[in-house]
């Protein structure tokens, strides 16, 4: 079989954007005063962000999971805004910035599909818009920076309740520097029927890109929230750090879908959790194919009774790449449910990781939780490594099942003796490994990341 080839990433590309102000590269505390400053906060907000960069300060990098070593955070330049201005209608986004989401979509996916959207250049949502008739419901979806100014009580109400700036040395420094994301309210009852969209977008070498988004779904109320991620390639490594913190209320239902297609000189490290109260369901949709390194474990909090937390993972990692991913599962009620499928692929000498936590408290009565993790290995270049952790009370049951299984030569020559090429047998076995999830997301989404995959998968498969 022929050695694994990555090909040329297709949104590589970067553009000459005029910057209408950007901290100096480095981080101390007039940094973040600066970045506080140009947002125009209030005190408390001020006051939070010092705090978390004390906390940064003091801990450690984490010694587990992928190499974060070559994080330099005095080389790194954390704040950048291209624009003075939100836009409301695509006529008004200025041209470079216009071209960019053009080249990735943004305009003809929001035409064709989208209920909302919001697109994040470097560290400022710069577009944004939402259909007459979902403002009329009373339904909030606004950047974190406007959504902070509209609505400070429903911030300060919720951001860090979730993920504390203790929580971890990068959700403090989101909590620090953090700029753009979304906040999102649906009202009780309220069900939202197309997905509300971000795409998030670095441009600068040295960039770090920390939105913040907070998302509330109050009783019985419904919304899916996708988010697609991309980043042009330079020789320096970029970081990309967000905090996502979401309230799912009595009987209500929130799915998450990320498509994350960055770069591979982009190191991800991403805090997201979810606290799911009595008979509300939390749904993770994970696709992760991009970055150099990524850590990313959705987290479930199921506080009330028969809440159900579920995470569907795609982790795709080619030459250069190692993706940490998984997911944690934590029962504090009754009658509480959880399902995690997993799974991954890698090729090229990449590495993916699956880390898995469910935890059951003594409260947790007749809980039940089902951990799936299945890795294919196209070489014998790649890795894959599974990092279960149970912790059980005895008072609910535990399933967790766990496969590594390379290609077989049998399945390619059946297909290529059919006349299907290398490359196009290699990438119809994976899309098949792959399909449990990919059935999970919208049609247009589900399209754009076979597509994806295929582009990764290009070349892998000739002799």
């Amino acid at each position: 079989m022929k050695k694994f080839s990555r090909p040329r990433y297709q949104f590589g590309f970067h553009d000459r954007t005029g910057y209408k102000n950007r901290t100096r590269a480095g981080l101390d505390s007039q940094v973040v005063e600066q970045i506080s400053d140009r947002k125009k906060e209030p005190e408390w907000m001020r006051k939070k962000r010092l705090a978390a960069l004390s906390v940064f300060e003091k801990k450690e990098m984490p010694k587990w999971g992928v190499d974060l070593s070559e994080i330099d955070p005095t080389r790194t330049i954390f704040y950048a805004k291209p624009t003075d201005k939100d836009s409301r209608s695509w006529d008004e986004v200025p041209e470079g910035i216009k071209k960019t989401f053009e080249r990735i979509g943004v305009p003809q996916a929001e035409r064709e599909y989208l209920a909302g959207v919001k697109a994040q250049y470097e560290s400022e949502v710069i577009y944004g818009s939402l259909k007459n008739e979902l403002e009329s419901r009373g339904v909030i979806f606004e950047s974190m920076d406007s959504g902070l100014a509209k609505y400070p009580e429903l911030v300060r109400e919720y951001f860090g309740k979730l993920v504390p700036m203790e929580d971890n040395k990068f959700a403090a420094l989101n909590g620090a520097v953090w700029s753009g994301g979304s906040l999102v309210y649906i009202p009780k009852g309220v069900k939202v029927g197309m997905p509300l969209s971000a795409y998030f977008r670095m441009n600068l070498a040295r960039m770090g890109q920390f939105e913040r988004t907070l998302i509330v779904a109050d009783e019985g109320s419904f919304v899916h929230y996708i988010e697609g991620c991309t980043a042009p390639i330079y020789t320096t490594d970029s970081l990309h750090a967000a905090v996502v913190e979401i309230f799912v209320k009595k009987g209500a239902r929130v799915r998450y879908t990320t498509l994350q297609n960055w770069s591979t000189n982009v190191i991800n490290l991403v805090t997201k959790r979810a606290r799911v109260e009595e008979e509300g369901v939390m749904e993770w949709v994970d696709g992760n194919l991009g970055s150099k390194k990524t850590m990313k474990y959705p987290g479930n909090i199921l506080a009330g009774r028969k809440a159900r937390g579920d995470i569907l993972s795609i982790a795709v990692a080619g030459a250069g790449q190692h993706l940490d991913t998984g997911g944690k599962f934590i029962h504090l009620a009754p009658e509480t449910s959880a399902s995690m499928i997993s799974r991954s692929v890698s090729f090229g000498g990449g590495r993916t990781s699956f880390r898995g936590l469910v935890d059951e408290g003594p409260k947790a009565f007749n809980s039940k939780t089902k951990v799936r993790c299945d890795a294919l290995i196209l070489d014998r270049m790649s890795r894959s490594d599974t990092y279960p952790v149970l912790r059980v009370s005895g008072r609910g049951t535990v399933e967790h099942e766990a496969t590594v299984s390379r290609i077989g030569e049998e399945q390619l020559f059946y297909l290529q003796s059919r006349g299907i090429g290398g490359t196009e047998a290699q990438g119809m076995i994976v899309n098949g490994f792959i399909e449990p999830i990919v059935k999970e997301i919208p049609v247009e989404y589900a399209v754009e990341l076979s597509r994806l995959i295929n582009l990764e998968m290009e070349g892998a498969g000739d002799e």
